[in-house]
């Protein structure tokens, strides 16, 4: 890989840290698309992806929880159901063609929902009488899906909890936030076994993110008001889903 590639890669890198964390988000799914059209080799794409989703969602975790915005019961809730599937997703060697072509209509359409009625999620609700029966299925579907993909489940548990208006707009973020973290650092976990290959330039992809994550995460807890994070959120689902609609066309 050439000096001027690895110099585009921490340059790109330190974008997606900064705007992904900003919501909460590690960005996995940018770090992948990054790592794609750049041309990575194979077998350090998805390494590499999960170690710095797990550095930016440890920082975004930080940031947001310390300034308040979590609710544990909420991501307790989805984490019990969430990270024992992802466990059994991500060791399944599935096609994962089609789960991604369907999350990425989903999140598409999801994206175009927020900026829609991004005036909506104001409102708080309280969690009805069926809120265990949501977060057990949803948790599960979120967990075992983005086990198969190779990402947090942050894209997915977003616009899930936007919807469902449990909690305020920045809470989402810090459940977010840690919610990618231990799904990720699991993942990762889960394939050290066959982790045999580490790009040699991680070390400067790992400081980019970090100061990425340390800038988004820092606006978006303390600087940004609610309407910058909703904007944020609609490129995080719509490029998200476009990355996983059109990149995986073009591998088949």
């Amino acid at each position: 890989m050439s000096t001027s590639l690895v110099i585009i890669a921490i340059l790109l890198f330190f974008i997606v840290a900064a705007l992904y964390s900003s919501a909460g988000h590690a960005g996995a799914s940018g770090y992948l698309a990054v790592m794609a059209l750049l041309a990575f080799a194979p077998e350090s794409i998805k390494p590499t992806s999960l170690l710095l989703n797990v550095i930016v969602a440890l920082i975004a975790s930080y940031r947001f929880i310390s300034q308040g915005y979590f609710d544990k019961k909420i991501f307790l809730a989805f984490a019990l159901f969430s990270f024992p599937a992802a466990f059994i997703g991500g060791y399944l060697q599935l096609p994962a063609f089609y789960f991604k072509l369907l999350s990425g209509v989903f999140l598409v359409l999801s994206a175009l929902f927020l900026l829609i009625k991004k005036q909506n999620f104001e409102t708080v609700s309280t969690p009805k009488s069926n809120f265990w029966l949501i977060t057990a299925l949803s948790g599960l579907f979120i967990g075992f899906l983005s086990g198969i993909i190779g990402v947090g489940g942050g894209i997915f548990l977003t616009p899930l909890l936007l919807f469902l208006k449990w909690t305020e707009v920045k809470k989402v973020a810090g459940i977010t936030a840690l919610f990618i973290l231990v799904n990720s650092l699991s993942g990762l976990l889960g394939h050290i076994s066959s982790i045999n290959y580490i790009d040699r330039y991680s070390v400067f992809y790992v400081g980019a993110v970090i100061l990425g994550g340390l800038t988004g995460s820092y606006y978006g807890s303390k600087k940004f008001n609610t309407r910058i994070i909703i904007y944020c959120l609609f490129i995080i689902l719509m490029s998200a889903g476009l990355k996983f609609i059109f990149m995986d066309t073009w591998s088949h």
